[in-house]
């Protein structure tokens, strides 16, 4: 070995020691952090104690002096989803009796001060966050501007919620708590793509709801591609003979139920009455729909094979044909009628034009 080559191997493994270093003393403060504080994402402002309430096994839902009606079970469902978070990974089944009540917490208090439920881009998010640590009775309290920071004030309490294996009781711990906080970026979305991979209706539900727990807020929603177009459009119902097989769909009634449900359309029947259902929306999250043009999009002419410029050259769409845009304001049309968010996506991305030049029609146009 030559001594440059000897004295960079030597360099090298001092940086790799240095970044080992480093690593190993990140992950012990994280360890520690979290050990400490395990709220995800952290909050804007987090003040906190060291005492632990312990949860009443008739933990309640309360709205005194909120302006939200919640006439669309927004909040209600909001709740069980927080009940069910907390008490889904092991049975609380200790004797609550032994504590003072005084350390019993029995509910949280919403206060909700505006009666709007609209869902959309720029919508507050905001809320704080209150835990005593006693109280005669003691209750948390949750203020938020809108339901949807309301939502996020659940998350963040399910959060500071713990199972005690010795107690065998639901604690929170750190109590006190007060927390303040809204969101750094007003879009902060998850892509998913059905039109490469399908994905049935209940997957999708499950991103949705992960997608809660971690306080995000827009479903971009990847619908349409250049190997298959599943989704309905009555518009031009041969569309979706583009998917990749006839069980491999989405109807329009299948997006109204993970977007949202504001439009007399399309209902489900639960018991005989007919409920609406808005899945997304119940957990404050937009849907972001999106479909590719002019580019990746040989799937749309499996029936329509016009929108080709050709047989052998199927895409881009052909721009010289009016019947292409005709296509695409239906679509957007039918869009309209499900996706209420104020964006919708257009793709627009890696056209390649050599069709457009060798085909002679539309090289004329």
């Amino acid at each position: 070995m030559n001594k440059g080559w000897g004295l960079n191997f030597v360099m090298v493994k001092l940086v790799i020691g240095v970044l080992f270093l480093g690593l190993v003393f990140q992950l012990v403060a994280s360890a520690v952090d979290v050990d400490r504080l395990n709220i995800w994402p952290m909050p804007q402002s987090v003040s906190y104690g060291h005492k632990a309430l312990y949860m009443s096994k008739d933990f309640e839902l309360r709205t005194e002096g909120s302006k939200y009606p919640d006439a669309s079970g927004i909040l209600k469902d909001g709740f069980s989803r927080l009940l069910y978070v907390i008490n889904a990974p092991h049975v609380a089944d200790g004797n609550i009796s032994h504590f003072q009540q005084s350390l019993v917490l029995q509910g949280i208090n919403v206060l909700i001060s505006s009666a709007n439920d609209e869902l959309q881009y720029g919508t507050d998010e905001s809320y704080k966050l209150s835990v005593a640590s006693s109280g005669d009775p003691v209750y948390a309290h949750l203020e938020a501007q809108t339901v949807y920071g309301a939502l996020h004030g659940l998350q963040t309490f399910s959060q500071v919620c713990h199972f005690n294996f010795t107690t065998r009781l639901i604690e929170v711990r750190q109590a006190p708590w007060d927390i303040s906080d809204q969101p750094r970026f007003s879009y902060r979305g998850l892509l998913i793509d059905t039109a490469r991979h399908y994905q049935p209706l209940p997957m999708i539900k499950k991103v949705v709801d992960s997608m809660s727990y971690a306080k995000l807020n827009v479903l971009h929603w990847h619908i349409v591609d250049s190997q298959s177009f599943p989704l309905e459009i009555p518009s031009y119902p041969k569309l979706w003979n583009g998917a990749y097989s006839i069980s491999e769909r989405y109807t329009l009634a299948d997006a109204a139920e993970v977007v949202r449900q504001v439009i007399s359309t399309f209902f489900c029947r639960l018991n005989g009455y007919m409920i609406p259902n808005f899945y997304a929306q119940r957990r404050g999250i937009n849907v972001l729909a999106e479909i590719d043009v002019p580019g990746h999009a040989q799937s749309w002419g499996a029936d329509y094979p016009t929108l080709w410029p050709s047989k052998d050259c199927q895409q881009p769409l052909d721009v010289s044909n009016e019947f292409t845009f005709q296509v695409i304001d239906g679509i957007l049309s039918d869009f309209s009628k499900v996706f209420k968010f104020k964006f919708v996506h257009l793709g627009g991305d890696e056209v390649n034009t050599s069709c457009w030049v060798t085909t002679p029609h539309v090289r004329n146009w």
